[in-house]
């Protein structure tokens, strides 16, 4: 019989925002109905339609969602 032998290592992690490709990303949508802005780069196009979606429907609360896109990396250095 041959005894299991594992091998641990440990390691510091760190997110940081990727500044690689777009920026966050944001959606604005309406908590009557349902219906959002579409996703936009720039706050201000949602922030627009929510007006205009005010406007037309008379709807007054509204959801915004930001995704932002980080990247895990190894911290270097002594442990």
């Amino acid at each position: 019989m041959t005894a299991a032998r594992s091998v641990w290592r440990f390691a510091d992690w760190a997110l940081t925002v990727d500044t690689s490709g777009s920026g966050p990303i944001y959606v604005q949508e309406c908590m009557s109905c349902g219906d959002d802005s579409g996703a936009s780069e720039e706050a201000e196009g949602p922030d627009v339609w929510c007006l205009r979606h005010t406007g037309r429907t008379g709807h007054t609360g509204f959801r915004c969602v930001v995704t932002t896109f980080f990247r895990a990396s190894l911290v270097e250095g002594p442990r």
